[in-house]
């Protein structure tokens, strides 16, 4: 897997936004990478040191459309944190 196709999207929620306080930063990520395939993505794309990444698998829903009942997809997001001093300037005034 390329390292450009490891992050999905950045995840922005009142959470995450708390974590920022910590140095953490939530991302989208595909279902295949690794714990070091989204380090390296992540210190590429950004120039910053991670010092650690836990990452969440998270299950889809059922939710009923009409009378259909629908299940949306699984996905996978990762919580990396940052070197102390390093930011993301990305994620700055959202």
């Amino acid at each position: 897997m390329h390292l450009y196709e490891v992050l999905r999207r950045p995840l922005v929620t009142e959470k995450n936004t708390i974590l920022q306080a910590q140095n953490k930063y939530v991302f989208e990520v595909a279902k295949e990478a690794t714990k070091p395939q989204i380090k390296q993505a992540v210190e590429k794309a950004f120039k910053v040191k991670v010092t650690e990444v836990n990452v969440v698998n998270v299950s889809g829903k059922t939710r009923r459309v009409g009378r259909r009942i629908v299940h949306t997809p699984s996905w996978k997001k990762a919580i990396v944190t940052l070197k102390p001093g390093d930011k993301i300037e990305f994620f700055e005034g959202v």
